[in-house]
């Protein structure tokens, strides 16, 4: 049996944790390019990122309460709220789902946050597309892959949260 001690099972940690927030940001820009090319965020991926958020809670050392009840309690209500918008066609069920599942990882403060970024760049995508879609002359509503800007935001949130101070 290998037996760590203080120093190494938090060096274990402090590295799992870096390489999970690691995976997150491949998770973000795999949702974000899938997003662009088909209009759609695979469920696989909205699942995965939902799934290995305990796996970071370990690595963070989280305690289960309150720190962990608060983050499960926080997706809850973030996926109730987006559910509601979802209703009245004002968000995709892709994004609802990859929101829902970054609020298990991202605390709520931060939160804000992203959806203060997710709002300037979905803004900026939004009036670029539109102004694409009318310079080509298409008909109809132009649909906005709003995957893109969930993943600006999620990133933006790793970088500044996440990354050693100097490095963003």
């Amino acid at each position: 049996m290998i037996s760590f001690n203080g120093l190494e099972r938090m060096m274990l940690l402090d590295w799992l944790n870096y390489a999970l927030l690691g995976l997150l940001a491949i998770a973000l820009l795999t949702a974000a390019f899938t997003d662009l090319r088909r209009r759609q965020i695979d469920n696989w991926l909205n699942a995965a990122i939902a799934l290995t958020a305990p796996l970071y809670w370990l690595a963070a050392g989280m305690a289960p309460w309150p720190d962990i009840a608060i983050q499960v309690g926080f997706a809850i209500a973030v996926s109730a709220v987006l559910v509601g918008l979802w209703h009245f066609r004002l968000i995709g069920g892709g994004d609802i789902k990859l929101l829902g599942a970054l609020a298990l990882w991202i605390a709520p403060a931060s939160y804000l946050t992203l959806l203060i970024v997710m709002a300037l760049t979905g803004g900026l995508l939004t009036i670029g597309i539109a102004a694409f879609h009318v310079m080509a002359r298409r008909k109809g509503r132009p649909i906005i892959p709003y995957g893109i800007a969930i993943a600006v935001g999620g990133l933006w949130v790793l970088g500044v949260e996440h990354l050693p101070a100097g490095v963003v």
